[in-house]
């Protein structure tokens, strides 16, 4: 995360503590790090200070600007990033039906297919997220009689389609799943939580 805060002078110790714990919507339980949030930058375009230097400190600052910077996060329509295996598969010609059957079930999708010279073996790479390699394997064997061998890498990073705010969307189960994991309260803190009390 990168951020540039100008308060004028006064404050600026605070400012570089103010954004750092808003990357996790609340307090984990546990002592692991917050997840970071990519290409995100936080932009402070007014603040109006206390004019007593006791009301300046961080103890006053901090979570006013986490309160500010959490409803940004959430009014910026949010999306979250899933993890994307580069999948390579060897199998033969009559295997290939039962190849892509089971990548489109997993919401895969071949992006290259290829013959080896002199052989009845198709080489296909394809893009299919982490989270839904979980059986993959066996189920990719079962559908091809045990033909196709394929191979998983880390690839890449991926903004899921749906809104992880909108109900029963894909993106709010892995969110609830996470949360739950943590957890963390079921729902996410709504809005208006953030909202100024004076």
């Amino acid at each position: 995360m990168r951020g540039c805060v100008w308060l004028g002078g006064r404050g600026r110790e605070s400012a570089p503590q103010c954004a750092a714990p808003a990357s996790t919507p609340d307090p984990a339980p546990d002592p692991s790090p917050p997840p970071p949030l990519p290409r995100c930058v936080f932009e402070i375009c007014d603040v109006v200070m206390h004019a007593d230097a006791i009301h300046r400190g961080g103890g006053q600052i901090i979570p006013t600007c986490r309160r500010a910077i959490y409803a940004a996060e959430l009014t910026a329509s949010p999306r979250m990033l899933e993890p994307v295996y580069l999948v390579e598969i060897q199998a033969p010609e009559q295997a290939l039906g039962g190849i892509y059957s089971v990548l489109n079930q997993k919401r895969g999708h071949v992006f290259e297919e290829m013959q080896r010279p002199g052989t009845p073996i198709f080489n296909l790479k394809a893009y299919l997220p982490v989270i839904e390699s979980f059986g993959f394997t066996s189920t990719l064997r079962a559908a091809t009689s045990g033909q196709a061998f394929p191979q998983c890498v880390f690839d890449h990073w991926e903004a899921m389609s749906t809104d992880p705010l909108s109900k029963d969307s894909p993106a709010n189960v892995v969110v609830l799943d996470i949360r739950k994991r943590k957890g963390l309260k079921p729902e996410p803190t709504p809005l208006g939580d953030y909202e100024d009390k004076l």
